[in-house]
C-alpha cells in the first residue's frame, strides 16, 4: 500500500490535497478499514521526509485557506509540537528506553505475549493487532482506542505497547509515539487520561466493531518528576564546515534538496555522499519485516536522488556501525560529515556515539537542522494548545502560504 519512494509520496500528496479542507475535517475520526480514503496516507513519507513537512502544507495552502485546512495542517504541526517537547525534555525518553529494556531482559507477561499475538479475545483489538502487523499502519483514532485498552483494560505496561507500535508501524517515530502513548496514560497531560468506549469504537467504525468489557475507568498513571527543560540551541553551521565535505543520510530526514537548500552553495562543496539506516535500533525487540524493508527501500531511494558535486550517487553503507562510517569518511579524505539534525530518537543516540570517534580522527560531525524545526520547535514547552496559537505566524514565517 505505500511505496517507499519519494515519487510515491508527492503522488500521494496530489491525490489528498482536494480533500484536504472540510473533507477532511469531517471524517477523519473514522476508521473505514483498511482503505483510508477518509486521510491523507501521508504520514510513513512525512516521518522519513521523504516529502516534508514544508511540502505538504505548502501544497495544501496553495488549494485551500488557513481556516479551511485548520485540521489537516493542525495534525501536520502536531508531529512538529511532539518533536519540539521531546527535544526540550529528553528524559521522557531515557526512562523509556531503559524500561523497555528493563522489559526486554526479563520474563515478559503472558498477557503481553497474548496481546502482540491478537489473542486477547477482545475482536476489535486482536483485529487491530493483525492489521497493524500486516499493514504497518492504524488509524489515528483506532491507535488511541488500541493504547486505552491496552493500558486501562488489559492492564499492560505503557512501554511495551509503544514499543509494539514503535516496532510496527510505518510512520512511527520516537516522539509521536512516545509522547501519544503517555497522553493515553495520563502522563503526558498529567491527571488526563483517554478512556475507550464500544460507543465511540462502534460509531467510528462504522459499527464493525463494538466490543464488550472494556474499563469503565482510567486512572491517570504517575511518574517521578521531570528535570528542567532544555533550551532549544541555535543550529548555525557557518565556521565548522572544512574543505573536503560528505553529506550522510539517515532514516530521520531523506530528502536532501530541500535541505541543502537552506544552505547556500554547501550543495556544491560535497566531495561524497552516502545513506545508512537501521531500524533494528528502534528497539531490543526488533523492527518488523514491513518496517525494515520499507525503511531499507526509502534509503534507497534517496542515495539515488542524492548526488555528489562530481555527480556520483550516495553510497549505501551497510552498516551503522561507526567503524564503517569512519571508513568511508577516510576513503574519500573527508575532513566534515554533515548529517540532518536528528531529533531525540535511536538516530540521534547513534550519531552521538559517532561524533567523538570521527572527532579522534580529524573528522567533524555537523548537524544541520532545518527551518521548519528551529523555528517551531522552541514554540512546544507547554502544551499543544499554546503551540497551535503559533501555527498561522509559523505559517507566515515559513513562507508556506500566499496569503492567510
Amino acid at each position: 500500500m505505500f511505496i517507499p519512494t519519494r515519487s510515491a509520496g508527492l503522488d500521494a500528496l496530489e491525490e489528498f490535497v482536494p480533500r484536504a479542507g472540510f473533507d477532511y475535517a469531517r471524517n477523519r475520526n473514522h476508521d473505514l478499514g483498511v482503505s483510508r480514503d477518509n486521510v491523507s496516507k501521508l504520514s510513513p513519507y512525512v516521518r522519513h521526509r521523504l516529502v516534508t513537512e514544508h511540502e505538504v502544507v505548502a501544497a495544501v495552502l496553495e488549494r485551500h485557506s488557513l481556516r479551511g485546512a485548520d485540521k489537516f495542517v493542525q495534525e501536520v504541526f502536531w508531529r512538529t509540537y511532539w518533536k519540539g517537547w521531546l527535544e526540550q525534555n529528553p528524559e521522557v525518553w531515557r526512562r523509556y528506553r531503559r524500561d523497555v529494556e528493563e522489559f526486554a531482559t526479563g520474563d515478559l507477561l503472558e498477557a503481553y505475549r497474548d496481546a502482540v499475538a491478537g489473542r486477547t479475545g477482545i475482536d476489535a483489538m486482536d483485529a487491530w493487532v493483525h492489521e497493524l502487523i500486516d499493514t504497518g499502519y492504524l488509524h489515528n483514532h483506532t491507535r488511541m482506542w488500541f493504547a486505552s485498552i491496552w493500558i486501562f483494560t488489559l492492564g499492560l505496561p505503557w512501554q511495551l505497547g509503544a514499543d509494539f507500535f514503535y516496532r510496527h508501524l510505518l510512520d512511527g517515530d520516537a516522539a509521536s509515539n512516545t509522547l501519544s502513548w503517555r497522553w493515553v496514560a495520563g502522563l503526558q497531560t498529567k491527571g488526563k487520561t483517554y478512556l475507550a468506549s464500544a460507543s465511540n469504537i462502534a460509531q467510528y467504525t462504522e459499527g464493525r466493531f463494538s466490543p464488550t468489557g472494556l474499563a469503565s475507568e482510567a486512572r491517570a498513571l504517575a511518574e517521578d518528576p521531570l528535570p528542567p527543560r532544555t533550551a532549544i540551541e541555535p543550529n548555525d553551521v557557518v565556521g565548522q564546515l572544512g574543505d573536503r565535505i560528505g553529506l550522510m543520510l539517515h532514516e530521520e530526514d531523506l530528502e536532501a534538496g530541500s535541505l541543502l537548500a537552506e544552505q547556500p552553495g554547501l550543495a556544491d562543496r560535497l566531495v561524497a555522499t552516502a545513506a545508512v539506516a537501521d531500524s533494528g535500533e528502534r528497539s531490543p525487540f526488533a523492527a518488523s519485516e514491513a518496517v525494515a524493508a520499507f525503511t531499507a527501500t526509502a534509503l534507497d531511494d534517496a542515495a539515488a536522488r542524492t548526488l555528489d558535486a562530481g555527480g556520483r550517487p550516495a553510497r549505501i553503507l551497510v552498516d551503522t556501525l561507526p567503524s564503517t562510517v569512519l571508513c568511508w569518511a577516510e576513503s574519500e579524505q573527508l575532513d566534515t560529515v554533515v548529517v540532518p539534525f536528528a531529533p531525540v530518537g535511536p538516530v540521534h543516540e547513534r550519531l552521538e556515539k559517532l561524533r567523538p570517534i570521527l572527532a579522534s580522527e580529524g573528522v567533524a560531525l555537523v548537524s544541520v537542522r532545518r527551518r521548519w524545526d528551529s523555528l517551531a520547535w522552541p514554540h512546544a514547552s507547554r502544551g499543544f494548545f499554546p503551540f497551535r496559537e503559533q501555527i498561522p505566524t509559523l505559517v507566515r514565517q515559513l513562507g508556506v502560504a500566499p496569503s492567510l
